[in-house]
């Protein structure tokens, strides 16, 4: 009997030990850590994504103008009192040379310029979500440098990014951005060859053509 009675207390303390454990809240405590079936999108401040950059540049333009002008005037005196009164009078006497006058001007201007270029950028650069939209979209910056072969290259990036356009692996393509931009400096040993020299800049800012 007492065995019995010992048995039931046991339980009933237990019972009650267990109520209490889960007693004040309905549902467990959520962790800080996210679940482990969730994306690694960026959706905060802070958070970082990767921009897969694939830009190609295309420019052809082409000009062509063409200007003409022409202009004629004559001068004819044929009443002999009103050349006597007219300066051409003090003009010696040429035989063969009449009393007409006539002056005929004409100029023209054709030019052509065609212009062409081609580039074509890849790469890849991890940004930083610095702000969030009150419609979601964030306002993502990204600055990367690197030093290769004694020239440091440095890309920045800047632009609006929607975060339906975010992959699972937390990527963008350069093309969905809004208000992208890409800047690339080049400070080094290749720039000194790459920019001109003193007297081809001067002749440049002298040349009319």
């Amino acid at each position: 009997m007492n065995t019995k009675k010992i048995a039931i207390t046991f339980l009933l303390c237990m019972h009650f030990a267990a109520g209490d454990c889960f007693a004040g809240s309905l549902y467990a405590k959520r962790s800080g850590s996210r679940p482990l079936l969730s994306d690694d999108k960026a959706f905060q401040i802070g958070d970082i994504l990767t921009i897969i950059i694939k830009e190609e540049i295309d420019i052809e333009t082409e000009s062509s103008r063409d200007l003409k002008n022409a202009a004629k005037r004559e001068i004819s005196f044929t009443d002999q009192k009103l050349f006597e009164h007219s300066p051409f009078k003090y003009l010696p006497h040429i035989p063969g040379i009449t009393d007409d006058f006539g002056v005929e001007s004409s100029k023209s201007h054709n030019s052509i310029s065609d212009y062409e270029e081609k580039r074509s950028i890849e790469d890849r650069i991890t940004v930083v979500v610095e702000d969030v939209h009150p419609n979601g979209n964030l306002v993502v910056i990204g600055t990367r440098s690197r030093n290769v072969a004694r020239d440091l290259i440095t890309v920045q990036v800047s632009g609006i990014v929607r975060p339906r356009d975010i992959t699972f692996a937390n990527t963008v393509q350069s093309h969905q951005i809004a208000n992208f931009k890409l800047v690339t400096l080049n400070k080094g040993l290749s720039e000194d060859y790459n920019r001109p020299g003193w007297l081809a800049r001067i002749l440049d800012g002298l040349w009319p053509f």
